[in-house]
């Protein structure tokens, strides 16, 4: 059967357009909830580690709407157990093809702290109870389903099947790992977004073709055989065909063992990730091949806008006695965007996401504001608007469309790009709409605000002071230290410095009371204990003290990860120093926590480590006072 062109666009059944998208029933859990749709078999099953809870900031529920609405029968299985086969043969075997996420983490971030201790509670699970998924829980998923249905199709997705792609370092063994197509028998790998890559497998699996046959999609990657790619290497025709759409990486093998290897691959990874001009990587292991195509492209505005307006319930599914914790963070919030340009070393959504903003309709994330106001439960406050950088909603590159993001430097760092229009304009539109629709009082930036975009447009600071913020704002300078913040490839202290003082003399103007509140990060690549003690003096001097503190936790497809296990910057070779013990991660971090009294061992340790004894005592600059032991 001719293969059929994989680029055509995700089209809706619906021919109308509809004002607010009427609420639906759930997707089938089981085969009872499949007969009263009237269904004796299902096309597709979700499996996923997270509780089944549909609304759109859930990927699974994404998924499973995206499907639905382009006329396929589709179920969920949450959180099965998976020491046996019985919960995943509970909606039976479907036609297509099994879809296996664990969920909107990661499984190993989800389940382990970053001093590697298990989690005490769990936000995706009903009643944020632990131990209802397991470690590396694709690869588990797909085990149970082998087992269960030998001949079914396995597609995995979402971001612990994304990020993991390729060998990667992993924290929680303290090891180079196989791509987890290497290890889990699964027959394709969605990487990114997935709604076009799924929803294609869906009608071509549909139109007969065989799972093996399909490795043509953007945005996914598969398995070939070491012979076969022998084969391509050699022969001149494949050899110059292949070329001319993947670049090899060095082997599973050769990273493994060699770290300047390691950076070398991840560098090619990241800058060779764009839709518009990327090359697809190849890795080879050592009994299989992992191809990556290229990234799919972004979804349309008008696609974008579609797929949030799907009947979702917003709601976790009725059969929990217990509610979700991670729902109630976000029922009311409006994703108005995808993409980050922002291009932070410790985080992975540019390696997902993609760097190019792509945003809804402004007529759309109202629509979606005039539902939210019919929702048992709504009192008005619509508590999040924005994406993963709240502001850079509406912001694009003249660039972009034919070349896409430029591969021989960022977006924002060293300094934003003059290329990049950073108008807040849309943003403002958008936010005084929202403001203006019947039943929301308020509507507040619960997003990350990028502090050194919206330096750059005062109408936007105003804006955002007079109306969007509940008293605090949170921002993220991450570090105070040039050299950390370099390594981190975010802006230096005196851009926040700026941004701070904006913000007070604006709340000034407004006779407003209103604060920052600053996330920071301890431990990361390129910091060193003496670059902690002057953060917590910075912090100190400008009573900025804060307990919004995180250590640092190596996840899989960052640079910053890069640096924790080669100790080397991928772009650049230099070396990074890098706190690797957990005794030395407990130190940095209770620094920024020097005034909590149980953090006081750990603080004097650090202090002594660095010969910094000048901190302990009496005087108005010391950090902690003297004891006797």
């Amino acid at each position: 059967m001719a293969k059929k062109d994989n680029k055509h666009k995700y089209k809706s059944k619906h021919k109308s357009k509809i004002k607010l998208a009427p609420v639906s029933l759930f997707l089938p859990i089981d085969l009872k909830n499949a007969t009263k749709r009237g269904w004796d078999e299902l096309d597709i099953i979700i499996i996923t580690g997270d509780a089944y809870v549909d609304h759109p900031n859930f990927g699974a529920a994404i998924i499973g709407r995206v499907l639905e609405d382009a006329g396929f029968k589709v179920g969920i299985i949450a959180q099965p157990r998976w020491d046996r086969i019985d919960d995943f043969k509970k909606l039976g075997k479907p036609r297509l093809f099994f879809a296996v996420t664990a969920g909107n983490t990661d499984s190993m971030v989800g389940n382990y702290t970053p001093s590697q201790r298990l989690r005490r509670d769990d936000t995706y699970s009903p009643g944020g109870k632990t131990g209802l998924r397991p470690n590396r829980a694709v690869v588990v998923y797909s085990n149970r389903i082998k087992e269960a249905y030998p001949d079914t199709p396995i597609v995995i997705g979402g971001i612990e099947a994304s990020l993991r792609r390729f060998a990667h370092y992993d924290y929680w063994s303290d090891k180079v790992r196989q791509s987890i197509l290497a290890d889990a028998p699964a027959n394709l790998l969605v990487y990114g977004m997935g709604e076009l890559q799924t929803v294609e497998i869906a009608k071509r699996l549909d139109d007969g073709e065989q799972i093996d046959d399909i490795r043509d999609i953007d945005g996914t990657a598969w398995k070939m055989e070491v012979k076969k790619w022998r084969e391509v290497k050699t022969k001149t025709e494949t050899k110059i065909n292949f070329a001319d759409k993947y670049i090899e990486l060095p082997s599973y093998t050769e990273v493994f063992k060699d770290r300047v290897l390691y950076a070398k691959s991840f560098k090619t990874t990241e800058l060779e990730h764009d839709t518009v001009r990327g090359l697809g990587p190849v890795q080879p292991h050592p009994k299989i091949v992992i191809v990556q195509n290229k990234p799919m492209r972004a979804l349309s505005q008008e696609e974008l806008d579609h797929v949030y307006e799907l009947p979702f319930t917003r709601q976790a599914h009725p059969s929990y006695k217990e509610p979700v914790p991670a729902l109630d963070v976000v029922k009311f919030s409006i994703t108005t965007h995808r993409g980050c340009f922002g291009s932070c070393s410790f985080c992975a959504i540019s390696m997902h996401q993609g760097r190019m903003i792509t945003s809804r309709s402004i007529d759309s994330v109202v629509r979606e504001a005039e539902r939210l106001t019919g929702i048992i439960g709504f009192k008005g406050i619509i508590n999040g608007v924005g994406g993963p950088s709240a502001n850079m909603y509406g912001m694009e590159c003249k660039k972009w469309e034919k070349h896409g993001a430029c591969k021989d430097k960022l977006c924002l760092f060293p300094e934003p790009c003059p290329s990049l229009d950073t108008s807040h304009s849309q943003t403002i539109e958008m936010m005084r709409r929202l403001r203006g629709v019947y039943g929301v009082s308020k509507v507040f930036v619960g997003y990350g605000v990028r502090y050194d975009l919206a330096l750059l447009d005062e109408e936007y600071m105003e804006e955002l002071c007079a109306h969007h913020i509940s008293g605090q704002l949170k921002v993220a300078p991450e570090h105070y230290v040039k050299h950390v913040t370099d390594a981190m490839r975010k802006p230096g202290r005196e851009v926040f410095e700026r941004f701070a003082g904006k913000f007070k003399e604006i709340n000034k103007k407004l006779d407003k009371e209103q604060y920052l509140v600053t996330f920071l990060i301890s431990s990361h690549p390129g910091c060193t204990m003496e670059d902690m003690i002057e953060l917590t003096e910075y912090i100190r001097d400008r009573r900025m003290y804060t307990k919004q503190v995180q250590d640092f936790t190596p996840t899989p497809m960052t640079a910053a990860t890069c640096m924790f296990h080669t100790g080397l910057d991928p772009f650049t070779g230099e070396e990074v120093y890098v706190a690797r013990g957990q005794r030395e991660k407990r130190m940095q971090r209770a620094l920024l926590r020097y005034k909590d009294p149980k953090n006081y061992k750990l603080v004097h340790d650090a202090l002594e480590r660095a010969e910094r004894m000048d901190l302990v005592g009496n005087a108005w600059n010391c950090l902690i006072g003297r004891k006797k032991w």
